[in-house]
């Protein structure tokens, strides 16, 4: 068996947890993951992809992870009985805006 070193990354906990559940489904683990960047880092001599610019404003990603807060349970949903108290809460957001 060949020999292998270590690397020690820290990471935000969702990060990791998110990517392990992406890898997961690929059958692969993080680990595996990161031997398959690092390999194609090598073939190319550099990234494997071209890094850019996130395409979406910091207004755009933290309404994203306000939803995926929503949606696991980590913040409550505003609900509306009805569509002209929706229209309502919308008004006074906007007028105090």
């Amino acid at each position: 068996m060949a020999k292998t070193a270590n690397i020690n990354l820290r990471i935000e906990p969702s990060v990791k947890a998110e990517a392990e559940a992406v890898f997961s489904s690929l059958g692969i683990s993080v680990t595996d993951a990161i031997n398959v960047f690092l390999h194609a880092s090598i073939m190319e001599g550099g990234f494997p992809f071209q890094p850019k610019k996130p395409r979406y404003n910091r207004e755009t990603i933290m309404a994203i992870q306000e939803a995926k807060d929503i949606m696991a349970g980590k913040v409550d949903a505003k609900r509306y009985s009805s569509l002209s108290e929706l229209i309502a809460d919308i008004d006074v957001e906007d007028s105090n805006a």
